[in-house]
């Protein structure tokens, strides 16, 4: 943390608050959630005790990095009236420090590259992410306990870390090697960290330690999600009257894009106060739960909850490979566990899946069928 701080940046880190695991500014590794864990289902989310010497033994909370990287609600602009004429000013003072990112998990290390992808790059980026992630300093913590509704495995983002991490860090938290972290530098970056706290090489035992919790933690997903041409698949199921099933639990509250990592869609609003000399422009995030975000002259082109959550659902598994190249779901599990009724997106893609195939199999008996008439 010495080093961090050393460097000027601003550290990030996980912290419990309010019963979970947050993220929030850190000064001291004591600030970390030492000794905890969590338990995770749908609908369900609880700390519980852990390795006293584990600093990262809790998979995550509500909150995901996209809240650091573009929070939920950021002043764009302001405006006074002066005279006959106006002046406007970009806004409060962002803190400037470089930003350091600790514990990023595997999941979310994809997450970010997707929003990477999506507000920085492109025709028109998002000039206030990119400067967030300008500098960032990003050090992930490879998973060695899944959580009760993790996927990653099926997403090919976790437990492993990816690309995109300066420092990658291998918590082990077992009898015999407790306590040791493995560390590894991908960037220049990275490396100058390292160099600033004291390190030894690992032993054989350790990266076998290390190899055996990762190999073990990619077996005991709590979750899993069949990707096997599943956007093609969620065309077919488009008049499934399994929407209709869904949306009479969901509650259409957007608790599922708030905490998802990848969900990126955001409005603006402005605010005029009521002496007409002072305006506010701001930013902040939408779902494509409201019932006015598919607002358009006259009325909203989805105007029932299931048709929302199709289209949430479809995109984030479906059509977002045709914009983007790449699945918007990182298999984070978050969307299951922060559900208030518990709606479970991989056992919902089950049941699809399963209709679908149905279907298809009774089209195959049919055209056999006609091959034997004729």
């Amino acid at each position: 943390m010495a080093a961090l701080l050393a460097q000027g940046r601003r550290v990030i880190g996980p912290v419990v608050r309010d019963g979970a695991i947050m993220l929030d500014d850190v000064a001291s590794a004591a600030e970390l959630p030492w000794g905890t864990r969590d338990d995770q289902d749908a609908g369900r989310y609880a700390l519980t005790p852990g390795a006293a010497t584990a600093a990262f033994g809790a998979v995550h909370g509500p909150q995901s990095w996209k809240r650091v990287l573009f929070p939920p609600r950021e002043l764009v602009w302001r405006a006074r009236r002066a005279g006959d004429s106006f002046e406007v000013d970009p806004g409060d003072n962002p803190d400037e420090r470089p930003l350091a990112l600790l514990g990023v998990r595997p999941c979310d290390l994809a997450a970010i590259g997707v929003l990477d992808r999506v507000l920085g790059g492109g025709a028109h980026p998002d000039g206030a992410y990119l400067a967030r992630r300008s500098g960032a300093l990003v050090i992930a913590v490879q998973c060695t306990h899944p959580g009760g509704t993790c996927f990653c495995a099926s997403m090919g983002t976790g437990p492993r870390a990816g690309a995109g991490a300066d420092l990658t860090l291998t918590e082990l938290d077992g009898a015999e090697h407790g306590g040791v972290i493995l560390a590894e530098a991908a960037s220049e970056s990275g490396a100058a960290v390292l160099a600033a706290v004291p390190h030894r090489p690992a032993t054989g035992l350790e990266l076998g330690a290390a190899e055996a919790a990762l190999a073990d933690a990619e077996s005991s997903m709590g979750r899993m999600l069949d990707n096997d041409d599943l956007p093609s698949t969620l065309r077919d199921a488009l008049g499934s009257a399994r929407w209709e099933a869904i949306g009479e639990r969901c509650l259409s509250c957007a608790s599922c894009t708030l905490v998802c990592p990848t969900c990126f869609c955001s409005t603006v609003e402005d605010l005029t106060d009521v002496t007409g000399d002072h305006t506010e422009r701001w930013a902040r995030w939408d779902s494509c739960f409201s019932a006015d975000f598919s607002y358009i002259h006259g009325g909203s082109v989805r105007t029932t909850t299931a048709s929302r959550y199709r289209q949430w659902l479809t995109h984030k598994l479906g059509t977002w490979h045709d914009q983007f190249g790449t699945s918007g779901c990182v298999g984070c599990g978050r969307c299951i566990t922060w559900c208030p009724v518990g709606i479970d997106i991989t056992e919902e893609t089950l049941i699809l899946q399963g209709e679908v195939g149905r279907e298809v199999g009774r089209e195959v008996g049919r055209e056999v069928g006609r091959e034997v008439g004729r």
